[in-house]
């Protein structure tokens, strides 16, 4: 059973980074698949929306754990700032290629950094654990989705505020498995219907570690508004 387990998590991790290399080339949407394509100007919301009685700045200030994801308002998305390339031996592959930023290292690691919009299909109402895990579904249906943990990103821009965090669930993978060693963090949120996917890949347990405290201090999830 332990194997069993294993081989479903190595296999989840590879489809996971498959259908992030494929999602990267063809659209920054999550397509459904009973749904018509959007068009490029659906794909992209411009125009920040105001709620009314929604203090975006509040939500901001404070943790966002994944029950508290209905705290958000509908409109612009949740989005990701990065300066890793500002590590030494870090350097960018390509950046803002419809919604994704990736990084390699001169180690041999990797990270992809994406956002999506309009992931109305695979929303569950006021309910982003259960929203995120349909994510983790659907870019690889034989994912087990009690494997996943809960991880914490930093949330918000302004270095001199106090410091908060982001809750996201993650599939990690050892290099003790075969393969390589890696995380898929996302997060689908559900009020704005937009998703944040990273994943990191090193060829060793010890890369990992060191590219994820890497990323976990150079990457910033930044709230809508």
């Amino acid at each position: 059973m332990v194997a069993r387990n294993v081989r479903r998590r190595v296999a989840g991790i590879a489809a996971l980074a498959a259908a992030g290399a494929v999602m990267a080339g063809c659209t920054v949407n999550v397509p459904d698949p009973a749904a018509p394509k959007p068009s490029p100007s659906e794909s992209t919301l411009a125009t920040p929306r105001i709620t009314p009685g929604h203090d975006a700045a509040a939500v901001a200030a404070k943790d966002l754990p994944l029950g508290a994801g209905n705290t958000l308002a509908p409109g612009d998305p949740v989005t990701v700032s990065t300066r890793l390339e500002e590590v030494p031996g870090w350097t960018v592959v390509h950046s803002g290629l419809q919604g994704e930023v990736r990084y390699r290292k001169t180690d041999g690691c990797t990270l992809a950094a994406r956002v999506s919009v309009n992931q109305g299909p695979l929303t569950v109402a006021d309910d982003d654990a259960a929203s995120t895990k349909e994510l983790f579904r659907y870019l690889d249906p034989g994912i087990a989705v009690e494997s996943l943990k809960p991880v914490s990103l930093r949330w918000g821009q302004d270095s001199d505020e106090p410091q908060h965090n982001v809750e996201f669930l993650a599939l990690e993978s050892s290099a003790a498995t075969g393969g390589n060693a890696a995380v898929v963090m996302a997060r689908l949120f559900s009020v704005p219907a937009s998703s944040v996917y990273i994943s990191v890949a090193c060829p060793d347990d010890g890369s990992l570690d060191k590219a994820r405290a890497e990323a976990a201090a150079q990457l910033v999830v930044v709230p809508p508004g």
